[in-house]
Parts: structure tokens; sequence; C-alpha cells
């Protein structure tokens, strides 16, 4: 979903597992599907985890838990590898996080999440960590992503870190606009530019 995006302070999901592969966050057998559906692939986000085989929710895991509430999802180093499905960051932006936080992406999934509006923020191992024990410690812990700052802060600690982002998709991201928008709102010196290098 097109949002603009600017500063964001919620609290967060925490899930703490390394190497979260793209079939786990969205199993192979919804690719099939006929539909874009925001809310069809965000209901099937991390499926095989959080239903039983019978279709019943899966207590334990974080998505079920209503401790854990907001549109910060904190997840475990090496988020987003195996296959390059952009499905995997539809479902992440269907469910209605609008943040992913980790110590390393998938390159391929980082730019899928980044083509949906979702902005994965990379941070040190160090700080992940801190951040993780104080979702545990309190649930209601909130962090403040900046996007025209490029800071993401932990507010129970006051810990900031700087985050990385390239240039075009950090405009594209604060003024709400995909690719094709972007071309489309520089239509007339795309023109000019081409006039003036025939």
């Amino acid at each position: 979903m097109k949002q603009k995006f600017n500063v964001i302070t919620s609290t967060c999901v925490p899930l703490p597992l390394e190497n979260v592969d793209t079939d786990q966050i969205i199993p192979a057998r919804f690719l099939k599907a006929t539909t874009r559906e925001e809310s069809f692939f965000g209901d099937n986000l991390f499926r095989d985890w959080r239903y039983q085989a019978d279709g019943t929710p899966n207590q334990d895991f974080v998505l079920n838990d209503p401790t854990y509430s907001g549109c910060i999802l904190v997840a475990g180093k090496n988020f987003g590898s195996g296959s390059s499905r952009e499905h995997a960051a539809w479902a992440i932006a269907g469910y209605g996080f609008r943040v992913v936080i980790s110590s390393f992406f998938a390159d391929i999934h980082k730019n899928n999440e980044l083509n949906n509006f979702v902005l994965p923020v990379q941070v040190s191992e160090g700080f992940l960590a801190e951040l993780f024990e104080s979702i545990k410690a309190d649930p209601k812990t909130e962090v403040e992503v900046n996007l025209p700052e490029q800071t993401v802060t932990n507010k129970a600690t006051g810990k900031q870190e700087h985050f990385d982002i390239n240039g075009y998709k950090k405009h594209c991201l604060m003024n709400g606009l995909d690719d094709i928008d972007f071309l489309v709102q520089n239509q007339e010196k795309t023109a000019l530019w081409e006039q003036q290098n025939k």
C-alpha cells in the first residue's frame, strides 16, 4: 500500500529467529494465487508457524500472542533469505508491518520490501540484541524510526543508531511514490532531456 513515510513510533513484534527465509514468510503454495489483495497475503504471513495443520492458531507463535503488537517487526539476522519471491514482501505489508528491523537482510528481499513501502532497517547485532531484551522486559517498549534523519531509537534505553538507505528509495518512500509514479512525475524532465540529447 502506498503510504508516505516520515517518522514512525510504535511497539514491536519480536521474531528472534535467524535465517528466516521467504518460504517461511509466505509458503510456496500461495504463489499460485491469482489475487494481489493485501489481506490475502497478510492473512497467510508465516502461515506454517502461525497455524496448526488443522488450521487452528498456534498459540505459541508471536503473531497469535496479544502481548505483542505494532507495525514494526524485529527479526533475527539474515531475514528474507532464500528465493526472490516478491510475495514475501506483499505478505509483510499486507499484515500491516511498515518497518522490519534486523542485523542483516537478503539483498533481493530488502529491495522487495522497499518496493512495497516497507522500510528495512539494518542495525548492528548489539543494537538488535538490546532491542530484543527491551521488548522481552516490556512488550510496550516503543521504537522510533526516523526516515528523514535515517535513525532508529530504542525508546526504553535511549540508544540510537543510524541506518543506510538508497537515496532514490528514500525519496520514493517519503513521497509515497512507486517507480512508475516517479517516472510520471518526471515526465517533462525526461522529455526535455531526450530533446537535448538527440
